[in-house]
């Protein structure tokens, strides 16, 4: 079985139509310094014949200023970039009614964020909160926002690069693909359990798994792509799909509260509306001790 893992820069020609992407121009933004987030991989390809703005990140690049910025990490430059990026898509379509906006394609397989004490000092944290409010913005503009796991899609990384997505899909385990946001083995030591207690909750319980199959049944995922060649016509129906649910009024089906709303329909996340409602009616209980007086 094949995998792309480590490979993010490479399945971009596998996603796009061929010879169609154009590395470092998004809209009228030139993206021409090298040095500046070497790990990020932006610019402008047609998938399927429509303009697409492309974000990946390159397991081979490494950024000398920042040494724990290597193997697709997204550290605070690469944040700021990917950000960039979407912000140039934003200005390009502006104008644009919100049917003919173009979309935006995330390449994932990153295996998470730059914990370098220099980055966090640096403001880390604002890069890829920078890029998460980027993704929001464009989401809610209308740009169909779709994420293709093909690799790692770890921790802080995938919530920036990937969750802000209007649909994920995920390449098949069979690829070596890897969801998660801490593996059993750092649970087991945070919460002072047993791996082998955590390994046996995982068999039940999907809060505690890894993998695509276990975002799947939890929503993460809203699909699992069992061939490379599946990619592009996948990425094609789903961008499809998110404009019909926006032209119909449905966009809260797209994004992360539809990934609540599907991982409950499939089993995965039953407790998460009961909590809500709770939440709603003790709310609602006391809203009223709480709500500012008009004089």
């Amino acid at each position: 079985m094949e995998t792309l893992l480590g490979q993010g820069r490479a399945a971009i020609d596998l996603i796009v139509d061929a010879g169609s992407f154009t590395e470092g121009k998004v809209g009228a933004r030139t993206f021409d310094d090298p040095d500046f987030g070497p790990g990020a991989v932006v610019g402008t390809a047609l998938l399927e014949g429509e303009t697409v703005t492309v974000i990946a990140s390159d397991a081979d690049a490494f950024n000398e200023k920042f040494p724990v910025v290597y193997s697709g990490v997204i550290g605070l430059e690469e944040g700021y970039k990917m950000a960039q990026a979407v912000y140039a898509t934003l200005a390009a379509d502006a104008e644009k009614e919100a049917a003919r906006k173009r979309p935006i394609v995330l390449i994932v397989d990153t295996p998470g964020n730059g914990p370098g004490k220099v980055e966090e000092i640096f403001g880390m944290n604002k890069a890829t909160g920078a890029y998460q409010l980027a993704l929001a913005e464009a989401r809610l503009a209308g740009h169909p926002i779709v994420a293709m796991v093909v690799g790692r899609a770890i921790s802080g990384a995938f919530l920036c690069h990937g969750l802000q997505a209007d649909r994920i899909l995920s390449l098949t385990s069979e690829f070596q693909t890897m969801i998660h946001v801490m593996p059993i083995t750092s649970v087991s030591r945070i919460i002072k359990k047993d791996v082998e207690l955590l390994e046996g909750l995982a068999k039940s319980n999907p809060v505690f798994a890894a993998g695509p199959a276990f975002f799947y049944k939890l929503g993460g995922v809203e699909q699992l792509v069992e061939t490379i060649d599946g990619m592009r016509p996948a990425i094609a129906a789903q961008i499809a799909g998110i404009r019909k649910a926006k032209a119909d009024g449905a966009a809260t089906l797209t994004g992360p509260r539809g990934r609540g709303s599907l991982g409950a329909e499939r089993g995965g996340r039953v407790v998460r509306p009961k909590v809500q409602e709770l939440l709603r009616s003790e709310f609602a209980a006391v809203e009223e001790r709480f709500r500012p007086r008009v004089a």
